[in-house]
């Protein structure tokens, strides 16, 4: 983290202190904390990403071996990289289960920032939300076939924290992310799209929703 800081403090303009930093990488301020304060540093994938985004070199960031920018380097950093009126969303290195349940960390780095044009991300969800409340994580399994693919990336609206209709959820019933449909019979009760995985069934006392997910089947699959 020496290194990093010591690197993002010789562009111009300057990037100094840990929000700063959080900002030109696209990285949330938590994640740069847990660089900080973990032995192990900077993990290789925010290496990557200090590399690709304000030229330092991943090969300064992990071992010290020079130089300490890579050709080409910028000279400066935007926050941002596209103009105008653009919705950011950040993808984060998280997946949901759709069959077993995906165990996370509690602060998953983030592998990208995508920017949506506002109306399409009024299309999928029905209005523009606040900056940093849509996120972007990965679906594995096959119980919610064929609405979503195993692999296919879905947005979480992550301020939805509570049982808000018929729908796609990203819960947790204690073992760790899943992807489910919920649905108010009297009762809520849990469904898998692929019949293969059974009846639903209640959701089960101390299940925690962490978002409301929307299918992005309109643009192009991430590699």
């Amino acid at each position: 983290m020496k290194r990093l800081y010591a690197a993002a403090a010789q562009l111009d303009p300057p990037v100094r202190g840990q929000s700063a930093l959080a900002r030109a990488l696209g990285q949330s301020p938590q994640t740069v904390k847990n660089w900080e304060s973990r032995a192990t540093g900077v993990s290789a994938a925010g290496a990557h990403k200090a590399q690709q985004e304000l030229g330092v070199s991943s090969t300064w960031v992990l071992s010290a071996e020079e130089p300490m920018f890579v050709a080409g380097a910028p000279a400066s950093v935007a926050t941002i990289a596209t103009a105008g009126d653009y919705v950011r969303v950040q993808q984060l290195d998280a997946e949901a289960g759709m069959g077993g349940a995906v165990e996370n960390a509690d602060y998953p780095e983030v592998i990208r920032a995508i920017d949506f044009e506002p109306g399409y991300i009024r299309s999928i969800i029905g209005f523009v939300p606040a900056p940093g409340r849509l996120r972007l994580i990965t679906g594995t399994g096959d119980s919610m076939q064929p609405v979503i693919q195993p692999g296919d990336t879905v947005v979480v609206d992550t301020a939805v924290t509570f049982f808000d209709g018929d729908g796609l959820y990203l819960i947790n019933m204690g073992n760790g992310q899943q992807i489910k449909r919920l649905l108010d019979r009297g009762l809520v009760y849990v469904a898998s799209e692929n019949k293969s995985y059974g009846d639903p069934f209640p959701v089960p006392e101390g299940t925690v929703i962490g978002g409301k997910v929307y299918l992005r089947n309109r643009i192009e699959r991430f590699n």
